[in-house]
């Protein structure tokens, strides 16, 4: 039973703790984290993992007038427990609660909304300059990176940056030897020498109590400094990397001993200029099934254990995902063509790659978080005669939207992008949502740009693209599989599927949304209304044939999508049938038939975190939405007044 957190209400309450009860917060703060975890799927080993970290910053720093920035945000668990969100905390991750990311809505505390890895130092920085420039430069500006996050190109531009600037910016690397999966990559290797030199071993053991007898403030902190500096530097050229940037290195310390950090805090908080202080800390620490497995326990199932931390059960799923099914395809690829590779950016077990991993080493490779780097060495090797895939979540490929630009489209190679994670990803809300793939991708000439309407869709892609001479786009989302009955037609370059004739209406579905949109129409069909159901499969090139002949004949459209409306598909029918009426025009021809045309999809404003199916139902996608959208253009009913509806008339 908590009987400390409850009582923290601010960070300024850690302010007077003593020691031991800073340490019995910590323990507390964790009981609290595996509470979470256990009734709902949650980041957990990332957090167990900055608890001492956490406390130590907020007890050195007062974050109400300082700068914090967490990088990635879902280790920002333990700080919202102590910046007044305990009593919330039960709600995170669901539908109106506490985000599982940074929220400056909820706090003052959050100061950026952090989702993606690596951008921390640069807005630090940015902070630490523009305080200097408000004429407030006491104010102290902090970054807290992993390591996983540190290979990023951004994080190299800014310390780059932050060495010519010189400006004061204490730089945390939280170094647990993890991204969500093993970190890899020349970077890794060299903090590996670092943590692993027995110099350094015995400088950390040692450390503490040479730290005790030094004063906090004045000259001697900066001499400090720079005599560690020197001689650490000296002895193993330890953090040369980041002094040749011109940022201070020092470390590494020991990151689960709260008296060791809150004295190096101490010591570093005042000095002039960047520096980096290197914290070894452990994924997973303090709960033992985590620290034995911090990849599973990244986000794992919902979990329960005995007093011990032993694991009773996992509440694992039994259903089939997307996901899944992705990887399946991507694995008998690689069996049936050595030319073929696929890509990922630190996201392995999140693509469900890890058996391709062991199949195919050689044909395997993950970049680290690094997806403008990813595409264009997708590039290269397509270049060289390869067929890659590259296999990031719709959200992270938006990081490398130059590299599809430059080096991928506009050299037309045949590079396949898996975009997972399309559409709303649930609780991990706006900064997750793979909103806008569909608008992003079909901008570039020879990019082709498919949304699988089910399982067989998917599949059947995924070989089409790898056939095809030019780059493809593929989306689908983190949903479960569903599969439309009966004989389907084979995959031809640009042709829709139509699955239910219809003259009342016509519905246009693009993606996994097909299945709402074939119930929608089978409940109107009870109701007296026969609609049409076309599954488009291609957003780019759009199939104007059957498309243009059934949204002449139909009375209304109704187009369905999993993306924002803003350059979406709908968008593209619009621009389609304007296309069709241009031409009539110019021709001197009648201008074509057909009624009005309704686009659902996603609204133009950042769409909340909770399970997809509350927010499907809440933005009128689920098969109910859909089903009143057309029963009001039918004249049959009138949309609820409640409802959260996105839809944009033509």
């Amino acid at each position: 039973m908590a009987d400390i957190l409850p009582s923290i209400h601010s960070p300024r309450d850690l302010v007077d703790l003593p020691m031991a009860d800073l340490e019995r917060l910590a323990a507390e703060m964790r009981r609290a984290l595996c509470e979470v975890a256990a009734s709902r799927t949650a980041h957990f080993a990332s957090n167990l993992g900055v608890v001492e970290l956490c406390l130590a910053l907020h007890r050195v720093f007062d974050f109400s007038r300082d700068r914090l920035i967490w990088d990635t945000g879902h280790q920002i668990y333990p700080h919202k427990l102590i910046t007044g969100r305990f009593a919330r905390f039960g709600t995170i991750r669901t539908r109106g609660g506490l985000m599982g990311y940074p929220n400056p809505e909820e706090s003052p505390y959050d100061l950026f909304m952090t989702g993606h890895a690596g951008c921390s130092v640069s807005t630090a920085l940015g902070l630490a300059s523009g305080d200097d420039l408000r004429g407030e430069p006491d104010r102290h500006s902090v970054a807290v990176i992993g390591d996983g996050a540190l290979p990023s190109g951004i994080v190299f531009e800014a310390l780059n940056n932050a060495g010519f600037l010189k400006k004061r910016l204490l730089i945390i690397l939280n170094d647990n030897k993890m991204s969500i999966c093993p970190r890899v990559g020349a970077l890794a290797e060299y903090l590996d020498v670092i943590r692993t030199n027995p110099w350094y071993r015995g400088l950390k053991s040692q450390a503490g109590e040479i730290i005790k007898g030094v004063p906090m403030v004045g000259e001697s902190v900066e001499r400090m400094l720079v005599n560690v500096k020197d001689s650490i530097k000296t002895t193993l050229h330890g953090g040369a990397l980041f002094e040749a940037l011109g940022v201070r290195y020092f470390g590494p310390v020991e990151g689960h001993s709260l008296p060791n950090l809150i004295r190096y805090l101490e010591l570093v908080k005042d000095a002039e200029g960047p520096i980096l202080l290197h914290v070894l800390t452990e994924k997973g620490h303090g709960f033992k099934p985590a620290e034995a497995d911090p990849v599973f326990f990244h986000t794992p199932a919902p979990f329960e254990c005995d007093d011990d931390d032993c694991i009773v059960s996992i509440k694992k799923s039994a259903t089939r995902a997307y996901t899944d099914v992705a990887a399946d395809a991507i694995g008998a690829a690689l069996r049936r063509d050595p030319r073929v590779t696929v890509l990922t950016a630190a996201m392995c077990q999140g693509n469900k790659l890890e058996k391709v991993r062991t199949e195919f080493p050689t044909q395997f490779f993950d970049v680290g978080i690094c997806e403008s780097h990813a595409v264009a060495f997708a590039a290269g090797q397509a270049k060289a005669g390869c067929r890659p895939i590259v296999d990031i979540y719709s959200t992270f490929l938006q990081r490398s939207f130059d590299q599809v630009f430059q080096e991928v489209s506009l050299q037309n190679l045949p590079v396949v992008f898996m975009m997972d994670r399309a559409g709303l990803t649930g609780p991990d809300g706006p900064t997750h949502h793979g909103s806008y793939d569909l608008g992003y991708m079909r901008l570039f000439p020879n990019m082709t740009v498919l949304a699988p309407g089910d399982e067989h869709d998917l599949g059947a892609m995924l070989d089409w693209a790898l056939a095809h001479d030019g780059p493809v786009a593929i989306r689908y989302p983190k949903a479960v599989v569903e599969r439309q009955p009966g004989p389907r037609p084979p995959l031809e370059f640009g042709r829709a599927e139509l699955l239910t004739e219809g003259h009342d209406g016509l519905i246009v579905a693009c993606g996994t949304l097909l299945g709402e949109a074939v119930a929608a129409a089978a409940q109107l069909r009870r109701e007296g209304l026969e609609i049409a159901v076309v599954n488009a499969r291609f957003v780019k090139p759009l199939d104007t044939s059957l498309l243009l002949e059934r949204v002449e004949a139909a009375p209304w459209t109704v187009t369905v999508e999993e993306n924002a409306l803003p350059t979406g598909f709908g968008s593209a029918v619009l621009e389609m049938v304007n296309d069709a009426q241009a031409a009539a025009l110019e021709a001197g021809e009648p201008r074509p038939p057909g009624g009005p045309i309704v686009r659902l999809g996603l609204p133009d404003r950042f769409v909340e975190h909770g399970e997809r199916g509350e927010l499907l139902a809440a933005l009128g996608l689920d098969a109910a939405g859909i089903a009143a959208t057309c029963r009001r253009l039918a004249g049959r009913d009138p949309l609820p007044a409640h409802a959260d509806h996105a839809a944009a008339h033509t």
